[in-house]
């Protein structure tokens, strides 16, 4: 009887730490080295603090680019299902801001595809540059704290 018990409490633990690892997919850091852009995200304790900008207090994630400093805030993300989150997104001075959908699919990558309003965009060598509407992220680092 010990035995049978023993090996539910095991298989229930198993069981839960994988659920606990399918619901950490909007957790993480992603990158995209054709881009140089990345995202930090917690869309589910939205409790990330923007690098450099910790006055703006606990979010959902950020936007940022290798080649400058300033970000681009997520400030709402409402996950629609297990692979799908629609974003709300503003500039770091508050003056622009846009609808977004970020989806993951089966194989990893994210695509991060922007739906209304401005573009996202960062400064390198004194030019404004857009990113992609559609953006694939294929480098995540899971977040630990």
């Amino acid at each position: 009887m010990r035995k049978i018990i023993l090996i539910f409490v095991i298989t229930l633990a198993f069981v839960s730490e994988l659920k606990a690892q399918e619901n950490n997919v909007f957790k993480a850091k992603l990158t995209s080295s054709e881009e140089g852009v990345g995202m930090v995200i917690n869309f589910y304790d939205k409790d990330v603090v923007v690098e450099g900008q910790e006055l703006l207090g606990c979010v959902a994630g950020y936007i940022f680019a290798d080649y400058d400093y300033r970000k681009w805030i997520i400030v709402d993300a409402d996950i629609t299902d297990e692979s799908t989150a629609e974003l709300t997104v503003v500039n770091d001075y508050g003056s622009e801001d846009l609808t977004a959908l970020l989806k993951v699919d089966s194989e990893g990558k994210y695509t991060l595809k922007q739906l209304k309003g401005s573009a996202i965009k960062f400064s390198k060598e004194k030019k404004w540059l857009k990113i992609p509407k559609n953006l694939i992220f294929t480098g995540k680092e899971m977040l630990e704290y």
